[in-house]
């Protein structure tokens, strides 16, 4: 999971909604204030010339990327480092402990607080508050409103949020006292993760409406992991059904056999004498090939009498891939197929590329036609496949993807076996321990394949598309409800978070309100700035009127 993924878990969580009902509805009547009345320091991080190595080697300043913030609330070690001189020459950007670093460019608004000296890219701006206000307070009011970040950011490419803006977003302030409670109670809420914990609420605060609300969000919270858990279950087992039924499907058990077919060996018999007279039999010898009987393969599993063993490259007629082409690629003209470009369903075709006609002649030997499977055969989205059904302008394909076309087999059949569990587990055996080497062509042509009689194949396909169908039917269904159901729960928490009945809410305080956050992804501003404030460390329990006072023993 990436730190962006992680932050938005948290943006979720119960602690961060009982954090929106102290800031609205415990903390309201506090000054609100533009930023910039409590920063001491802002500035932005920078990137030294990635052509000097004299910048990076011999590290001892953390430099901090965005990927690396939303991990924690403290940072702690990058995993990159800045040298000494890139610090002496200027070239970073020096942030001092306690500063709040905010991700200003892309996926703007998550936080992290610094523990130590350390610096950034430019995709990330530096926070350093004056003596009114402790870093972690400012930690929980931003996560709790990330949404101000988003408001009249800049929109080029990427989403943009520049110093002026974050200087000028409302804040409340408080009393560093009512700060160190509020983080203290933020803090102990935080390590709430199982229901029975729950009951823990009732030694950090009297103040009942709080308990209300905070068992409340805590309900709703696991309430929702449930159904997620139970949604979950459902599609993991809809997605082992899928598989059982293609397992299946390849061991000849999904419908019964018709003994009027003809077997495959007669079909793999007619095939290689073709390939005879083709000249394309190999070293096989002419009376091998017309013999009455074939010796028997034996494959890793049983399949019925009237199927075969084969490799792969017996019932194909190609099995090759492509390559790059060294002109690049052109606005329009002939598709070229990437690794992107291909998924079980279907081409992929948002983001494809082209190739010139021309270069596409030089490329004749994998030029795709309709009915090839394409796989890839490298990378993430290794044993992905699609079946080429609809091929207007042509096209080609990369190196890291191979063509497979059906000589022995029905190519709907092809396309369903390499995407069967059995085709699946070779394809990653082949490659265990090549890394991102790929699955090299011999050992695909090696793959022993079961070969159904032709008619046969044409069922199984039918039979298969039909329970497919069923299956994705149960999914939208699943779908359906983890939608209601998220529905109702949110429901459940804006009931949670709403204030008494008959209260009036401000239009400062309607502007502090419960926001979801579901903005683009956001950037970095740019500035001066000099941070140096030790960042509060929890400890001693610090009381504040009744909000978060501690029950009397």
């Amino acid at each position: 999971m990436t730190a962006a993924e992680r932050y938005r878990q948290l943006e979720i969580s119960p602690s961060v909604q009982v954090a929106r009902w102290i800031f609205n509805n415990r903390l309201n009547n506090a000054p609100k204030l533009p930023l910039r009345e409590v920063v001491e320091d802002i500035k932005t991080g920078k990137t030294p010339s990635k052509n000097e190595n004299k910048y990076y080697e011999n590290g001892v300043l953390d430099w901090f990327k965005p990927s690396e913030i939303g991990e924690g609330k403290y940072l702690k070690s990058a995993k990159d480092k800045l040298s000494q001189l890139a610090v002496d020459t200027k070239q970073a950007t020096i942030y001092q402990p306690g500063t709040l670093l905010v991700t200003a460019i892309g996926d703007i608004g998550r936080l992290a607080i610094t523990t130590d000296v350390a610096s950034s890219n430019q995709q990330i701006t530096g926070i350093a508050f004056n003596k009114q206000v402790l870093p972690e307070y400012a930690y929980y009011y931003f996560l709790a409103f990330r949404a101000f970040f988003y408001t009249d950011v800049s929109q080029t490419t990427l989403p943009i949020v520049n110093q002026k803006k974050i200087t000028s977003i409302p804040f409340i302030l408080c009393s560093v006292k009512e700060q160190k409670a509020t983080i203290d109670f933020l803090s102990a809420i935080e390590l709430i993760t199982l229901p029975e914990e729950v009951g823990q609420l009732n030694n950090l605060t009297n103040d009942s409406e709080l308990l209300e609300v905070a068992k409340g969000i805590f309900a709703t919270h696991f309430a929702s992991a449930k159904l997620v858990s139970e949604f979950d279950n459902q599609e993991l087992h809809l997605n082992q059904l899928r598989q059982a039924l293609l397992r299946e499907a390849m061991q000849g058990q999904l419908l019964p056999q018709d003994p009027t077919d003809e077997p495959a060996a007669v079909l793999l018999q007619k095939l290689q004498a073709e390939k005879a007279k083709l000249g394309k039999a190999g070293k096989r010898k002419q009376k091998e090939l017309f013999a009455e009987e074939t010796e028997a393969v034996e494959g890793p599993f049983e399949i019925p009498s009237t199927w075969s063993w084969c490799t792969l490259g017996e019932a194909t007629s190609k099995i090759g891939s492509g390559s790059t082409p060294k002109s690049g690629y052109v606005g329009e003209g002939i598709p070229f197929f990437r690794s992107q470009n291909i998924y079980d369903a279907g081409l992929e075709l948002s983001d494809v590329v082209y190739i010139s006609k021309e270069v596409n002649q030089t490329m004749r030997g994998t030029q795709v036609l309709v009915n090839d499977v394409l796989l890839n055969i490298t990378g993430g989205s290794l044993g992905r496949a699609t079946l080429v059904t609809d091929l207007p302008n042509g096209g080609n394909v990369s190196q890291h993807v191979c063509i497979v076309r059906a000589e022995l087999l029905a190519s709907s059949f092809l396309h369903k076996l390499i995407l069967s569990p059995y085709f699946q587990n070779l394809i990653f055996a082949s490659t265990s321990g090549a890394g991102r080497q790929g699955l090299p062509k011999y050992n695909l042509e090696q793959f022993l394949v079961p070969v159904p009689p032709l008619a046969e194949q044409h069922r199984i396909v039918a039979k298969l598309e039909q329970l497919m169908q069923h299956c994705d039917a149960l999914e939208q269904r699943i779908r359906e409800s983890r939608r209601l159901a998220e529905q109702l729960l949110q429901t459940a928490l804006r009931e949670a978070l709403a204030p008494p009945a008959g209260a009036e809410v401000s239009e400062e305080e309607a502007e502090l309100e419960l926001v979801e956050a579901d903005a683009e992804p956001a950037a970095a501003p740019r500035r001066r700035g000099r941070p140096a404030k030790k960042a509060y460390q929890p400890g001693d329990h610090v009381e504040f009127g009744d909000l978060f006072s501690q029950p009397e023993a």
